[in-house]
């Protein structure tokens, strides 16, 4: 079925000499992945490889056989001509990670509306502020909601965060409960929306901890999902 749909790059992995394997979280059919030939050795074909950096967010009409199979791309352009994600190198990099964060946390094949339009929002305000050193934290924390496993804020006081149930409690009742610095900016953090994160001043090892309870929120919720290899890049980049 021949369709015209949003999509956001979530990886290109080249395939062979000149072919890319195109991983991208459509609009209209939630995760597709694409055989694009010959995009790496042609210099007048409809493709060129720069349209599938991370994160771009792109106009396709591609044949879907809904099959589980790689499907056919017959066009693409740009959706959104960013401004600085891809030629900022710390933003950049952020875009690396949450990319690779994406991939593994991501993989239902049917539309998502609510994630897509959550993707595209955020992503267009990352691009355009450029007070963002914590946006990859709010980022993964809002993420989760759509994943089905957005912290519960009942009793949100509570000084202790249960990882596996997602929910605020007084005492510690199994070994993946957190007690610290990092439940006080969770609590922080939760009803927080982009425009207020330019209030919060963390220094790199707060950040650091509070990503590092972040992937393993997710560990525990997402079967198969590990830390991305990027998670040292991340830590780098923000290293003052």
């Amino acid at each position: 079925m021949l369709i015209t749909t949003k999509g956001i790059v979530f990886s290109a992995l080249k395939y062979g000499e000149a072919d890319l394997i195109v991983k991208c979280f459509t609009l209209q059919s939630g995760l597709k992945t694409y055989l694009l030939r010959g995009v790496l050795k042609s210099k007048k074909g409809k493709f060129k490889a720069s349209l599938f950096q991370p994160l771009t967010q792109l106009e396709i009409v591609a044949n879907h056989k809904d099959k589980g199979t790689l499907e056919y791309m017959k066009e693409a352009k740009l959706g959104k001509v960013y401004q600085s994600l891809h030629t900022n190198v710390v933003k950049a990099s952020v875009v690396m990670f949450l990319s690779e964060v994406l991939k593994n946390a991501i993989k239902e094949e049917e539309a998502n509306p609510a994630l897509y339009n959550y993707l595209e929002t955020s992503l267009e305000w990352f691009d355009t502020h450029s007070s963002t050193v914590n946006f990859h934290l709010l980022f993964l924390l809002k993420l989760s909601r759509y994943l089905g496993f957005y912290p519960d804020d009942y009793q949100q006081d509570a000084p202790v965060f249960n990882l596996v149930d997602g929910t605020f409690q007084d005492v510690e009742t199994n070994p993946d409960c957190i007690n610290d610095e990092n439940v006080v900016l969770l609590q922080r953090l939760l009803g927080t929306d982009f425009d207020a994160l330019s209030a919060i001043k963390l220094n790199q090892t707060t950040r650091s901890g509070f990503l590092l309870m972040l992937l393993k929120y997710y560990e525990i919720h997402l079967q198969g999902f590990h830390k991305p290899k990027s998670l040292a890049v991340m830590n780098e980049i923000y290293n003052s």
